[in-house]
C-alpha cells in the first residue's frame, strides 16, 4: 500500500494513493493526525459518553444521543451495508483503519487537559458521526414550538411565526452556466451555514488515486467529499432543502409487570422496548436513564410516568435511518468517481439524509438541479406538530420522489427558500438571500470565479424593510428619538462592521423583540412543557419572535398588540442610551470550543441573519454570531486550479500548528485561497511507515484498553478546562 501525503501552503493535505481502498485508509490516517481532538468529541457524542470527560452540561445531549439510539442506528446502517454494498463498507472500514493506525499517535493538548485518552474507532463509527451531526439538521423539534403556538394563539401562528420570515441562517448556493461565465464553462460558487466550530465542521482535502482526483469540502470522521467537491470534469454542491422527514408522535406508554406497552393505531397495546444504561458524568454521580422504543421509533421526550413537571406525555422520534437501516453512503464512492453530471444525479439517487438541494455542472455543458434524499409519504398534520400514535392516518406509506428544477435565464440560486423542494417542507428560509444573490447576479452578463467573493460577502439587509416601513409612519417621539429615526431612514440598509447606522438598527431591533416577548399576549408561551434541555432552543420565546420579527410586524394584526407604541419605546430606549458604537463591536464569532479559551479575542463580523453574507446573530438575545459560513467555495469548470475555497479557521486542529488559524484573516475579509493541484508546488511529508489495517487496530487497543471505560474520567474532574454544550449543528 502506497501513500503519499502533501501539503499546501495552508497546510492543506493532497492525498495520493494506489486504489480507492489505500486512499481512504490515508484520509482517516491524516484526518486523525489534524483533527484528532476533534474526532474523539464527535465520537463521543455519538455515543453519548461527552460528559464523562467534559462535565455535567453535556449531559443532555448525552441523554438524547441514548435515548435517540443513535449509536444502535448506526450499527444497524453499517450491517445493512456490509450485507448490501461491501464494496463501500470496505472502503468506510479502510478509512476507520487510518484513524485506528493515527490517534495513538497523535497527542492533542487537549488529552492531556481532560484526561482522556484516543479510543478505537469501530467500522460503524463514521456512519454515527454521520447520524449525530445531522439528528437535529431538519429541526423537528420545531413542530413542538407550533404545537404550543397553535395550543396558545391558535392556528395561524404557525404561519406567522414561520422560519421564511425570517428564519436563523442559511447556506447559499448559485450556479452560473458557461453562457453565464468569461470562460463560457460553468461556475458553482456558495457558502455552507452551520455553526462555527473550532476546529472546523469542514475539511479542506485533496484525494486521489488511479480511478479519480477530486478536491473538496470533507466532514471530519466521514470518509469521501459528500457535499462539496471538483473532480475535474464535474463538480457539485448543496444546501440545505429545508425538507421534513423526521416525525414525532405522542405516545400513551404503561408499565407492566413485563416492561412497556404503547397504543398502537389499531387501539391495541404492543410491547416497546426497553433498558438502562448508566451516563458517567465528571465530578459528578453517574445518572441511569431509561430507553424505551416503540413501533414509531425511539421516545425522546417523557415516559410512562409522563414529563419532569408532570405533564402526561411522551414523544416518540421516526426517522428515515432508523426505518430502512440507511444512512446514504452508498452515494460517496460514486460521487469520487463521478465524471459527468449524469454520474452525479445516479450518485444522488442513493442519497438517504439530510435532504438536500443539489447542484452539479460539468464540462461537456451537463447542468443539474434537483433535490435528493429520503422524504416519507404520511399526512400533512405529521410536518406540522407532533401527532397521535394511537390514532390511524399518521403511518408512512412509502416515499417521495424527489423534485428537480431548472435555471432560469443560465442561473439557478439555492439559499433554503421555497423551492423545489416546496412540495416536501413546511418552514423555508425567506427569500431575501436568494433575491439578493439573483439581483447581483443579474448586475452584469458575465462572471469569473474571481468575481464570486463580492457576492459571497454582500452585507444588504432587506429584511429590515418592515421596521423602517413602521418607523417612516411612527409619530410622538422625543427630539432625540426623532433624529434617531431620520438617521435610520436614511441608513443604506448594510449591516457592515464598521457601520454606526448598522449598530442602531440593530439596538433598536433587540429592543423591540424584547418588549414584544415581554408582552402579556405571549405570556404562555414563555413556560413551555419540560421536554429536555437539547430542544429548548426551539421552544424559546425571545429567539422565535426574533426570527419572526418581519412577519409579525407585517401582520394585519397581532392579538392586540400595539405595535406602535412598542416599536415608540423600543425607540425612545435606544435613543436615551446614546451612542452604541458599530456593528462589529457587538457583531462578533462566537465559535463553539468542547474545551473554550477565554483569552481567545473574538474578530468583529459583518452581516447578519437575512444577508448573503449570512453571519447569524439572535435578535433580542445576542448580537454575538455563533452561525455564519462554515467555507466558503468557487469551483470553476474552464479551470480546476483557477477554484478558491476557504474555511473560518484552518486545516490543523491542534492550536499550536500554524495552520491552526492561518486561513481566518481571509475568511474575515471576504478573501479565498486557491486551490492548488499541481503536485510538483505542494511539500510531500516524510515517508509514512505503512501499518497494516490488523497491526493499527492491535496497536490502538493495546493503548487504550480502557478508554472507553469511563470511571476513571470521574476521578480527574478537578483537571477539567470549563465547556458548554455543543449547539445542535446542522448545515441550513
Amino acid at each position: 500500500m502506497t501513500i503519499e501525503i502533501h501539503r499546501d501552503a495552508w497546510g492543506i493535505p493532497h492525498l495520493r494513493a494506489d486504489d480507492a481502498l489505500s486512499l481512504a485508509h490515508a484520509q482517516g490516517l491524516v484526518t486523525a493526525r489534524d483533527r484528532a481532538w476533534q474526532l474523539e468529541i464527535e465520537r463521543h457524542r455519538l455515543q453519548g459518553t461527552t460528559a464523562a470527560f467534559l462535565g455535567p452540561d453535556h449531559l443532555p445531549w448525552d441523554r438524547f444521543a441514548r435515548r435517540a439510539r443513535l449509536a444502535d442506528t448506526a450499527r444497524r446502517c453499517w450491517d445493512a451495508l456490509r450485507a448490501d454494498d461491501p464494496e463501500t463498507a470496505d472502503w468506510v472500514r479502510a478509512y476507520t483503519d487510518g484513524i485506528n493506525a493515527a490517534l495513538p499517535h497523535t497527542d492533542a493538548p487537549e488529552f492531556d487537559a481532560t484526561g482522556l485518552a484516543p479510543g478505537r474507532w469501530e467500522p460503524w463509527t463514521p456512519l454515527g458521526i454521520w447520524l449525530s451531526t445531522h439528528i437535529l439538521f431538519a429541526g423537528f423539534p420545531a413542530k413542538l414550538w407550533r404545537e404550543e403556538a397553535i395550543r396558545h394563539l391558535g392556528p395561524n401562528a404557525v404561519g406567522l411565526f414561520a422560519a421564511d420570515g425570517p428564519g436563523t441562517s442559511g447556506s447559499n448556493g448559485w450556479l452560473l452556466s458557461g453562457d453565464r461565465t468569461t470562460t463560457g464553462q460553468a461556475i458553482l460558487a456558495g457558502d455552507p451555514h452551520r455553526f462555527i466550530e473550532d476546529p472546523g465542521v469542514y475539511q479542506q482535502i485533496r484525494l486521489a488515486c488511479d480511478e479519480f482526483d477530486v478536491v473538496g469540502l470533507a466532514v471530519p470522521g466521514v470518509p469521501g467529499l459528500p457535499h462539496f467537491g471538483h473532480t475535474g470534469t464535474v463538480a457539485w454542491a448543496i444546501t440545505n432543502a429545508m425538507a421534513d422527514y423526521q416525525d414525532l408522535y405522542h405516545e400513551r406508554l404503561r408499565r407492566t409487570g413485563a416492561g412497556v406497552e404503547a397504543l398502537g393505531p389499531d387501539g391495541r397495546w404492543h410491547r416497546a422496548a426497553r433498558h438502562t444504561e448508566t451516563i458517567e458524568v465528571a465530578g459528578e454521580d453517574p445518572v441511569e436513564i431509561e430507553i424505551i422504543e416503540t413501533d414509531r421509533g425511539p421516545v425522546v421526550s417523557g415516559g410512562p410516568e409522563g414529563l419532569d413537571d408532570g405533564t402526561p406525555l411522551a414523544l416518540s422520534l421516526r426517522t428515515p435511518p432508523r426505518v430502512t437501516a440507511d444512512l446514504g453512503f452508498g452515494a460517496l464512492l460514486p460521487l469520487l468517481r463521478a465524471r459527468t453530471v449524469a454520474d452525479i444525479d445516479h450518485a444522488f439517487d442513493l442519497w438517504a439524509e439530510p435532504v438536500n438541494v443539489v447542484q452539479a455542472a460539468d464540462t461537456d455543458g451537463g447542468l443539474l438541479h434537483r433535490v435528493a434524499g429520503r422524504v416519507p409519504v404520511r399526512a400533512h398534520a405529521n410536518r406540522v406538530r407532533p401527532v397521535p400514535a394511537w390514532e390511524p392516518g399518521h403511518e408512512w406509506t412509502g416515499w417521495h420522489e424527489t423534485p428537480r428544477a431548472g435555471l432560469t435565464d443560465g442561473v439557478a440560486v439555492m439559499a433554503n427558500q421555497r423551492g423545489p423542494a416546496a412540495p416536501l417542507g413546511v418552514e423555508f428560509a425567506p427569500p431575501h438571500r436568494a433575491d439578493r444573490i439573483r439581483a447581483l447576479l443579474d448586475t452584469r452578463r458575465t462572471w469569473s470565479a474571481a468575481d464570486m467573493a463580492a457576492v459571497h460577502t454582500d452585507t444588504h439587509l432587506a429584511s429590515c424593510a418592515p421596521l423602517l416601513d413602521h418607523l417612516a409612519r411612527l409619530g410622538g417621539l422625543t427630539p432625540a428619538a426623532r433624529e434617531l429615526t431620520a438617521r435610520l431612514l436614511a441608513w443604506d440598509r448594510h449591516m457592515d462592521a464598521g457601520s454606526e447606522d448598522a449598530a442602531l438598527y440593530a439596538a433598536v431591533r433587540t429592543a423591540l423583540v424584547r418588549r414584544l416577548a415581554a408582552h402579556p399576549a405571549f405570556a404562555p408561551l414563555t413556560a413551555p412543557p419540560a421536554h429536555p434541555d437539547v430542544f429548548q432552543p426551539w421552544l424559546a420565546l425571545t429567539p422565535r419572535i426574533g426570527f419572526a420579527l418581519e412577519h409579525l410586524l407585517r401582520a394585519d394584526e397581532l392579538y392586540g398588540i400595539d405595535r406602535a407604541a412598542e416599536l415608540r419605546a423600543a425607540m425612545e430606549e435606544v435613543a436615551a442610551a446614546g451612542p452604541t458604537g458599530t456593528w462589529g463591536d457587538t457583531h462578533r464569532l462566537a465559535a463553539w470550543r468542547a474545551l473554550p479559551d477565554p483569552a481567545e479575542e473574538a474578530p468583529a463580523l459583518s452581516g447578519d441573519h437575512d444577508c448573503v453574507l449570512c453571519a447569524s446573530a439572535v435578535p433580542g438575545i445576542t448580537d454575538r454570531a455563533a452561525r455564519g459560513p462554515a467555507a466558503r467555495y468557487v469551483w470553476d469548470l474552464a479551470d480546476r486550479t483557477a477554484s478558491r475555497w476557504i474555511v473560518p479557521f484552518g486545516a490543523a486542529g491542534d492550536a499550536r500548528s500554524p495552520h491552526h488559524h492561518d486561513q481566518q484573516p481571509l475568511w474575515l475579509a471576504g478573501e479565498l485561497a486557491p486551490v492548488v493541484t499541481d503536485w510538483d508546488r505542494l511539500t510531500k511529508e516524510a515517508d509514512i511507515p505503512q501499518t497494516t489495517p490488523a497491526t493499527a487496530v492491535e496497536a490502538t487497543t493495546e493503548r487504550n484498553t480502557a478508554t472507553d471505560a469511563v470511571a476513571g474520567h470521574r476521578d480527574r474532574s478537578d483537571h477539567h478546562a470549563p465547556s458548554r454544550p455543543a449547539p445542535p449543528r446542522g448545515e441550513r
